[in-house]
Formats: C-alpha cells, structure tokens, sequence
C-alpha cells in the first residue's frame, strides 16, 4: 500500500479530537503560514526584493479561508492534513496575487489592505504586479508538492491542477474581476451581480472544497456535494462582504467600510435591502450545509461549523 493510501484509510490523528472552531482554524492558519515560509526550495536564486514582496503580502494575515476549507474538506473524508498543505499554500498564493492586483490603481486603488499599505504603496507598482506574477505561477508549483511529497496519485493532482486553472483563470476568478470591473459602469440586473460573486469569490473557495476533496480520494458524488456548498457559502460570502461594507466596524475589517459606494459599485443590499440580504446569507448557508449533510462524509461537522461562523463573522 502506499504512502497516500495508507494515510488515508488510517484517517487523521489531528481530526480524531474536538476542539474549539477558534482553536481549529487557528491550528490551521500556523500550518498554512509555516508553509508559507518555506515558500522556495534552499537551492533556488530569487531576487530578495521579490521574496520580499511575495512575502509582505502573503504574511499580512487574514482569515486563511480557503486553505481552511481545502484542509476541512480532506479531513471531512477522512484524508491526511499533510498532503493537503502544499495545495492549501496554494489557493493562498492565488488569493494573494490576486489581492495584489485588485489594489492597483488600474483597478481599485486601494491604500490598505488587512489594515497595512498596500504592496504597491511599499514595494511600488512594477514590483506589485511582479510579485502578483510570481505567486500566481508558483501556486502551480506548490501543488505538484502534494505528489512529490507525500505520494498523492498523479492523476489526483493532475485534476487538481485542472480545477485551478479553470477557476482561477477566466472562466472563474478573472472572469469574475473582468465582470465587476465593467459592472461599475452600472449594473442593472441582481443576475449580473451574481455572476461576479460567484467567479470572483465563490469559485476559488469551490476550488478548495474541491482539492481537498479529491486529496482524500472523494467520490463523484462527494465532490459534487462540495461544489454544491462551496457554491452556496461562496456566494453567502460575497452578500456578507457587502453587507459589511455598509455596517461592519473598519477596525475590525482593517479597511474603510463604504468603498462600494465611493468606487459606484452595486452590491446586493443596493438591489434587494439590508434586511433581504442577510436573509439570502441565512438561506444560502442552510442550502450548503444541507448539501454535505447528505454527502456521505465521514465527518462534515468541521465544514457546518465553517459555514456557521461564515455566516455570522463580522470581518
């Protein structure tokens, strides 16, 4: 039997005991960060300005929600938490870069992110988009460390590349931008609304939910329950975000709140009200986590948690 087979069929010693959502994720988000860290192989030559700027990103902080659900979701199957890491660095590499280029002045020209300067107001504007190239192209990288490393099947990762690519690229997240950037000429439809949310922010959570999946050997079945709650809390994401951006504390958010306003973006409370919208949060988050109640998992209640604390967060 091998190594990923072994580990996999013995479950995971870490998800054996209960503790506390908090004491989890924040578990995670110290494996995920030391990942993070030893970002390049001790032989590779890269320019220490460009580590730098990789790194000031990707160490800003944040909630580590996607390499949360690629973690949550492997272990959900009964999958082993090492071999997910290399593709939880992964999506996070991807979320970072794409951060990076969001706050550019061709785009949205934001000052501050997690409460800190912007990359391009510390390292400046070429080096900003560099640093968003290397991350994007080394998420690619990191991902085949799931097989180098701890053996998961060729085939599996191959897989998991493909989802990467689809929904990172412009059938998914670029998609996504390219729609919300020409929604503020004005949106006129909640349907055109719910396309940028669902690219710009549901598919890369999907994506997670999904490599997770596949690292624990999910069936067709299990993997369509995660698209499913990945859709679904994906999308609750989003309306929360612009519901915060309306009532959320800016000290808390470690941004002003009002930028959709100020930058003439429609947001969901805009088409249907605040009070509509956190019902859409409640009903989206119900769905999702019906959908991997009846998923046949080993054990889902990680991810209901997740969905939970999602639908609550206040940041």
């Amino acid at each position: 039997m091998s190594r990923y087979r072994h580990e996999l069929h013995s479950g995971s010693a870490e998800a054996a005991g209960r503790k506390p959502l908090a004491d989890y994720i924040a578990e995670i988000t110290d494996l995920v960060t030391i990942e993070l860290k030893e970002l390049f192989p001790e032989q590779w030559n890269v320019p220490a300005s460009l580590r730098e700027a990789m790194g000031y990103s990707l160490m800003a902080g944040g909630k580590r929600l996607r390499p949360l659900l690629v973690i949550a979701a492997c272990e959900a199957l009964g999958g082993y938490r090492k071999a997910a890491l290399p593709v939880a660095a992964a999506i996070e590499m991807i979320h970072t870069y794409s951060l990076i280029h969001d706050d550019l002045p061709a785009m949205d020209n934001d000052d501050y992110r997690r409460g800190k300067l912007t990359n391009h107001k510390v390292f400046g504007e070429a080096t900003a988009i560099l640093a968003g190239d290397a991350l994007l192209t080394h998420a690619f990288y990191s991902v085949v460390q799931a097989s180098r490393r701890y053996g998961i099947p060729a085939e599996c990762t191959l897989s998991i590349v493909e989802d990467l690519a689809e929904m990172a690229g412009p059938r998914g997240m670029v998609g996504g931008q390219v729609a919300d950037m020409e929604g503020e000429q004005g949106l006129t439809e909640l349907e055109q609304l719910r396309y940028i949310h669902l690219h710009k922010t549901a598919d890369l959570i999907v994506f997670s939910l999904l490599a997770g999946g596949r690292i624990a050997g999910a069936t067709e079945e299990q993997l369509e329950a995660l698209r499913i709650f990945g859709t679904k809390i994906g999308l609750a994401f989003q309306v929360q975000d612009d519901i915060l951006d309306l009532i959320g504390d800016e000290s808390k958010l470690g941004k002003k709140t009002g930028s959709d306003l100020k930058q003439h973006k429609v947001t969901y409370p805009f088409f249907i009200g605040l009070d509509a919208s956190r019902e859409e949060v409640e009903r989206l988050t119900e769905t999702a986590k019906n959908a991997v109640m009846e998923g046949g998992f080993h054990d889902c209640s990680r991810l209901l948690e997740i969905a939970g604390y999602l639908m609550k967060r206040d940041h």
